[in-house]
């Protein structure tokens, strides 16, 4: 077993920007996440196939992957803060176009503007992540980080299933928006510029710096491996509140409290994750997780009409799988890039990762079918079965990534003064 590391600590403007990256995730990922628990009501309301709602969740996905590519070749360019502002403004009327659309072109057209923005935010995160904090505390900071998704299961998308009920379908996208705002004009005012990597520019142009960032064979395994554990995460999801309504026997008012007891599980697990994977093997971490989330994948999938205390158990015994791959397999990623590319691949890391997501709900709407509104879904544990296979894919594109990282600290020894958190060179 890999030797216990000790904690770098972090210092308390880190803490401040921590929590703003993690607030922010927040709101992207509920932006997104709402998307799943609408579903029914979505399909109902509009009267969708899965094939077409499936294609509504992947509109988003392909867009802010195309928006990814297009601005990986800029992404190391300019001030991080001033990036990370502009694409959340833009992420911001987005979601405010959602809440005014009035039916499924236009819904899918708002999803499409919302994408092309909000897509980018998550890769200029993590490069101010890797730019500001030290590969052994990343483990922590991505903890942290992923508390967003959690969060957003815990508060964000049961009130928004609530405003739903009250009013409409639109009203979850109304409340992201307002929440944004505020966290819009906080980013403003209070996180400092970020522009250590404008020093070490080598390329002349966007476009070559693009293809000198792809053109990395070590960076192509770092996208490979996020790309199959894209595919995996989002072919169940899209799906997620219409098997569990029509399926499993939960009513629509039951629905929040399912997705609030699964976020409080994930509050609980990330953190613990965070700091397990800053002490040992962040690899082992990931593989048995990854083993782990196979076997609930296949369990949950089969299931027919089921008491909603067994689905809430089963429901966080999955999400400790899903939490306990993401934070090490983020962490582990994050290493691979120099400084003066950290922007162009999570540019383009973001982009696979959405892409990849796109494709697996597109075909995940192929795969399911519905007879009729309101029949229980069919072929959903299909689904399950192509998860396993994809995540044993994915156990092995990891474990080449972990070995490029240990191979590049081996070969870099950074001594980290006592209390400093910035490392160059990818550390």
């Amino acid at each position: 077993m890999q030797a216990r590391q000790p904690a770098v600590p972090f210092s308390g403007y880190q803490k401040f920007v921590i929590f703003i990256l993690a607030i922010t995730q927040f709101t992207v990922i509920l932006d997104f996440m709402v998307m799943s628990p609408l579903g029914d009501m979505l399909m109902k309301s509009l009267s969708l196939k899965p094939q077409a709602f499936g294609f509504a969740v992947s509109a988003y996905a392909f867009s802010a992957g195309i928006s990814g590519l297009l601005t990986a070749g800029f992404a190391d360019r300019f001030d991080r803060k001033k990036l990370l502002l502009f694409f959340y403004c833009g992420f911001i009327l987005g979601t405010i176009f959602c809440g005014m659309a009035q039916s499924y072109a236009v819904l899918v057209a708002a999803r499409i503007i919302t994408g092309l923005f909000g897509g980018v935010i998550g890769s200029i995160s993590m490069a101010i992540i890797t730019d500001m904090f030290a590969l052994q505390q990343r483990g922590r900071v991505m903890g942290f980080i992923q508390m967003g998704f959690g969060g957003s299961q815990v508060l964000g998308v049961p009130i928004g299933l609530y405003l739903a009920n009250l009013w409409s379908w639109e009203a979850p996208f109304w409340m992201v928006a307002g929440l944004s705002v505020a966290i819009a004009i906080a980013i403003a005012l209070y996180l400092k510029p970020i522009t250590a990597h404008l020093a070490v520019q080598r390329d002349k142009s966007a476009f070559e710096h693009l293809l000198h960032t792809v053109a990395k064979a070590d960076y192509r395994v770092g996208f490979t491996a996020t790309a199959l554990l894209s595919i995996g995460g989002f072919m169940m999801m899209p799906f997620g509140s219409a098997f569990a309504i029509n399926n499993l026997g939960i009513t629509n008012h039951q629905l929040p409290m399912l997705f609030m007891v699964s976020g409080v599980s994930s509050l609980f697990i990330m953190p613990l994750i965070g700091k397990l994977s800053d002490k040992i093997d962040k690899f082992k971490i990931f593989a048995v997780a990854s083993v782990w989330m196979m076997v609930m994948c296949v369990v949950y999938t089969n299931l027919t009409v089921t008491p909603l205390w067994l689905v809430m158990a089963l429901n966080i015994l999955m999400m400790m799988g899903i939490m306990s791959r993401m934070i090490p397999s983020s962490a582990l990623t994050s290493a691979i890039p120099e400084m003066a590319d950290r922007g162009a691949f999570m540019s383009i890391n973001a982009s696979l990762q959405q892409i990849a997501g796109g494709i697996a709900a597109a075909v995940a709407g192929t795969i399911v079918s519905q007879p009729s509104k309101g029949a229980p879904l069919v072929n959903y544990n299909v689904v399950g079965y192509v998860i396993v296979g994809i995540s044993m894919l994915s156990i092995f594109t990891l474990w080449r990534v972990d070995q490029l990282t240990k191979k590049r600290m081996e070969n870099k020894k950074v001594v980290i003064p006592e209390g400093e958190a910035v490392l160059s060179e990818g550390f």
